[in-house]
């Protein structure tokens, strides 16, 4: 089947421009503030490529449309660039005026070529700009965290097939030229426009699954290999080996102490009800209420999906009644910050080193049992464990 060039060019523009409507009124939705609004200036840009080439395709403009168009073309790559690096938490700064850098020249050279390049003016100079910046963002999919999520390396792999294609393309412009039939067969516009058109429909689904997942998940766990998440809460792992030392130092003085628990029930219940943007913001502060309130030298980390664990030196049992209440408090008016329509139901439990015994993991057991019961519990907001509780449901 014999495609022409206009109805090829329409075909990508279609597609390119739903795809891009779709994901920028997603993103609206969402109040997406993250990577999501970056990625979505890269498919703005590239619907504003495909009326820059439809203005040239008319007529209007000579060389002005070709320029803006292969302008805008190498920053919709660009920008996906940079929506990856901010996807990983890197800075954008410096990248963002290497796009800016490389928007001009691309553009420059349409300008320099002038009429004399025809259809074909600056080309050369595009290609090489998409091949660079799609690799520099292949090669940032491949970084953590974003490498963490199964789908990154799909996208990974389509601007790496973008990388070779453009790559091949640029050798047999140079080589054969681009009247040459192997080019004009192999690479050329009609070529070039499916190939878009796949690369486009592929992106936009693997971007919008990795944006949810960070959205809707909000883990914080993947963003970060030092034991320490993005947001300052200690991982499970690193905080028992720091319990552990803190502990065994604490029974070696017998001195007390406090280890509480701190329980979020209802999260999965305000996803259903309020959507994942309500339930990721409450997650957000609850997180970091816990961190903001705990004592300046406790451990705060993570210990189930859906509690925090402190540690924390107290002198006596009600000093640590006071510490969680303060920890209560808190949390309680942070989530009041996010949303009065929905307050999930918080627990915190307390497990004292004296009644449970210099035990980190029974500690654990014994705070996590009380911050359950606490959360439903009517009569009090904190709740103390023992050691009996501990030792009937180990962890």
């Amino acid at each position: 089947m014999n495609v022409d060039l206009f109805t090829a060019s329409l075909f990508t523009a279609l597609v390119g421009n739903v795809a891009g409507a779709v994901f920028i009124i997603d993103t609206i939705l969402r109040r997406d503030h993250g990577p999501g609004r970056i990625w979505s200036i890269a498919f703005l840009s590239g619907m504003a490529t495909t009326v820059a080439y439809s203005m040239w395709a008319a007529g209007i403009g000579e060389m002005l449309p070709i320029a803006v168009g292969n302008a805008l073309f190498v920053t919709t790559t660009a920008v996906m660039w940079l929506g990856s690096r901010s996807f990983n938490q890197r800075r954008i700064g410096s990248a963002t005026a290497v796009t800016v850098l490389g928007a001009l020249t691309v553009a420059g050279a349409v300008v320099v070529e002038g009429p004399d390049g025809g259809d074909w003016a600056g080309w050369l100079t595009m290609g090489i700009g998409l091949v660079v910046f799609s690799t520099l963002a292949a090669i940032e999919t491949l970084r953590a965290p974003m490498r963490r999520f199964g789908t990154a390396s799909v996208l990974a792999v389509v601007f790496l097939v973008m990388a070779a294609f453009y790559l091949a393309r640029c050798v047999v412009f140079v080589v054969a030229g681009p009247g040459s039939a192997l080019f004009l067969d192999a690479f050329g516009s009609v070529v070039a426009n499916f190939f878009t058109v796949i690369l486009t429909v592929v992106a936009v689904v693997v971007i919008s699954v990795l944006r949810a997942a960070q959205v809707e998940l909000r883990s914080f766990a993947w963003m970060s290999s030092r034991g320490v998440t993005s947001d300052g809460i200690l991982l499970a792992a690193t905080l028992r080996t720091a319990m552990a030392d803190v502990v065994e130092r604490a029974g070696w003085r017998g001195e007390m102490v406090a280890t509480v628990a701190v329980r979020m029930a209802d999260l999965p219940e305000i996803r259903t009800a309020f959507g994942a943007d309500v339930a990721g913001d409450v997650l957000h502060h609850w997180r970091q209420s816990v961190r903001r309130y705990a004592p300046s030298f406790a451990l705060v980390g993570e210990d189930e999906a859906d509690t925090l664990i402190v540690v924390t030196r107290a002198a006596t049992a009600a000093e640590a009644r006071r510490q969680a209440a303060v920890i209560y408090r808190g949390v309680l008016e942070s989530l009041g910050a996010v949303t009065r329509a929905v307050i999930p139901s918080v627990g915190v439990g307390v497990a004292l080193t004296e009644t449970v015994g210099y035990r980190p993991d029974a500690l654990v057991q014994s705070a996590r049992l009380a911050a359950i019961d606490s959360a439903t519990s009517v009569e009090s907001s904190v709740l103390f464990g023992g050691a009996s509780e501990a030792e009937e449901n180990p962890a």
